[in-house]
């Protein structure tokens, strides 16, 4: 489960920071080129990503054995 979760991240990472870049007008390619809603939409899905990141590899306590 932890290797779909991080793949999950790496894709949305790699959607975000397109996003970014389409709605700042640096990849100035489709509908979304230099319209600034993108740009944000891109910098929160960046930060789920991270999120995602975390909670699929954060520590997790063994329970006690019997």
């Amino acid at each position: 489960m932890r290797w779909v979760l991080n793949i999950l991240g790496v894709l949305l990472i790699l959607t975000g920071t397109v996003w970014i870049l389409q709605g700042t007008g640096i990849v100035p390619v489709g509908g979304m080129a230099n319209q600034s809603q993108w740009t944000y939409i891109g910098i929160i899905l960046d930060i789920v990503a991270i999120a995602v990141f975390i909670f699929a590899n954060r520590r997790r306590k063994m329970p006690p054995a019997p």
